[in-house]
């Protein structure tokens, strides 16, 4: 009976091996046509289902050692805390991985705009690593604006960005000039770090408000970023890490393959003081000037004009053009602006030697360039009607202000053109608020003639003509501070002058020049 059932299960085991060749009998034509269908259901597929991120591909097996971001976030930190954590680590591989051009640009911007960051945040007191919060604000756009109205380097909300001393009406919005909105960031977030005390947290109200992070704070009874991090929006959650990702992309990218291919540095330029209307399209095109630069120079102008009730407004000019626009100023001011439609002696506009004048290197920063304006000891006037050069002299004025009922802070610095924080700081004020019958402040500089000159009008003979331009180069001359940095080829390039001549000029035999030497650029 055994043996018998033995041999029923071999016989079994033989048949089932008996039909294997038969699945090879299938047809070609059959088989052939199974698989070109697999092939388009599987491709139909693929198309059907959207390709994730990168971040979320990184998820389980990350590219990068977890170990060597949590050394290297720990050697980057300084005053704020660079948390690992798997978001921070998602979004190092997300800006290597999936944004690569975007984490190149960033280095490619950097030597524009670290330098006013860098100057700013010491000025403040701030952490200088701060400077890497405008990337993840506004990718170093200073002319971007959110779909929630934000705008600038710094994204500023309208009102806040007012509340900040950040003047915008159609013409100008100061949320897009880089210094006041590096000036009015900084001091929003001291404000935030004086209110939470803690870095992390400060930054996470800098994105939501401070609004929601203490209702976050009360709904998960956590005092740190982390410990409210499942409570905070979707977007704030992210902001933190983000953060930490880009401060570690602008030290370690190099190490990732990235580098910077056309990095960009501010423009040498000068600066024009505009009253009353002017063309800026017909200004440029008359001074040989690329409207381009100087939109670059001022992104805060938002048309191709300024009105007639433009008071004083500091307009940046490449300064290779200062030397054609000094000596056609009459014809270019004649073309771009109203001034004969004017009162006599009323000022159009008036023309400084401030210049980026320092090109240091930031040891942090292998190719960020340090940059400071400087200002001559006077400034050339140019009159609206005539040809002649003022120079002028300035100081400081102090006159007192008494709040009115209804005033407030805003209305009176608009009343007396200085910015918001200017009042406070003169009157050592914390906050907004400010009381009827007080006494406030102000400081206004003013202008003292030195001594003047006149070219000669048209009517005058050439002879007479040409002894006084010549009496006039003798008497005025234009002296460069040599700053830290600064090279006889850089000097020479900004005035558009040739370094012999520089040289020749100064009395210079080597190459070597001091910080703080004075160098004679025209006599």
């Amino acid at each position: 009976m055994r043996i018998s059932k033995k041999v029923l299960w071999l016989g079994a085991v033989c048949v089932g091996l008996g039909t294997v060749p038969a699945m090879a009998v299938i047809p070609q034509e059959k088989l052939a046509f199974e698989q070109d269908t697999l092939e388009k259901i599987i491709a139909a597929e693929e198309m059907a289902i959207p390709a994730l991120p990168a971040v979320e591909e990184f998820g389980n097996t990350p590219a990068i050692s977890g170990e060597l971001l949590k050394e290297r976030f720990a050697k980057l930190e300084k005053s704020i805390p660079l948390t690992y954590h798997k978001t921070s680590h998602e979004f190092v591989e997300y800006f290597i991985y999936k944004k690569a051009e975007f984490t190149q640009t960033m280095m490619e911007k950097m030597p524009l705009y670290f330098p006013i960051f860098e100057k700013t945040l010491a000025k403040h007191g701030l952490p200088t690593e701060l400077k890497y919060l405008s990337m993840i604000e506004s990718g170093l756009n200073p002319t971007v604006i959110s779909h929630a109205r934000a705008g600038g380097l710094w994204q500023f909300m309208p009102a806040t960005g007012r509340e900040f001393g950040l003047y915008q009406d159609k013409y100008i919005d100061e949320r897009f000039e880089p210094v006041k909105a590096t000036e009015a960031a900084c001091r929003y977030l001291k404000q935030l770090y004086n209110i939470f005390g803690d870095w992390e947290l400060a930054l996470a109200s800098y994105n939501t408000g401070p609004g929601n992070v203490k209702r976050a704070m009360r709904r998960s009874r956590g005092t740190t970023f982390w410990t409210i991090y499942n409570v905070l929006p979707r977007e704030t959650r992210s902001y933190v890490p983000q953060y930490v990702a880009m401060n570690y992309m602008m030290n370690y990218g190099n190490d990732h393959g990235i580098y910077p291919s056309q990095t960009e540095f501010q423009i040498p330029n000068d600066t024009i003081h505009v009253n009353g209307y002017i063309d800026l399209l017909a200004f440029c095109k008359n001074s040989n000037i690329d409207f381009e630069d100087i939109k670059k120079l001022n992104p805060q102008i938002t048309k191709t004009s300024l009105p007639d009730q433009t008071r004083d407004f500091v307009l940046k000019v490449p300064s290779m053009q200062y030397t054609y626009l000094v000596s056609n100023r009459n014809s270019i001011m004649d073309s771009c602006t109203r001034r004969l439609l004017l009162q006599p002696n009323v000022l159009v506009a008036k023309l400084d030697s401030a210049t980026l004048d320092s090109m240091g290197k930031n040891p942090a920063f292998p190719y960020a360039m340090v940059s400071q304006q400087t200002t001559s000891e006077y400034d050339e006037d140019l009159d609206a009607q005539g040809d002649e050069i003022v120079l002028q002299k300035t100081r400081t004025k102090r006159a007192t202000h008494t709040v009115r009922r209804g005033e407030n802070l805003n209305a009176i610095s608009k009343k007396y053109r200085v910015s918001v924080s200017d009042l406070k700081r003169w009157n050592h004020l914390r906050r907004n608020n400010i009381k009827r019958g007080q006494r406030l402040v102000i400081l206004k500089e003013v202008k003292e003639p030195v001594r003047s000159s006149r070219v000669a009008s048209n009517s005058a003979p050439a002879a007479e003509k040409k002894e006084i331009v010549r009496n006039d180069r003798h008497t005025k001359k234009r002296y460069h501070t040599v700053q830290k940095g600064d090279t006889l080829w850089i000097i020479s390039q900004r005035y558009g002058l040739e370094i012999g001549q520089l040289k020749k000029k100064n009395r210079i035999r080597g190459n070597a020049i001091k910080p703080g030497q004075k160098l004679i650029i025209s006599s």
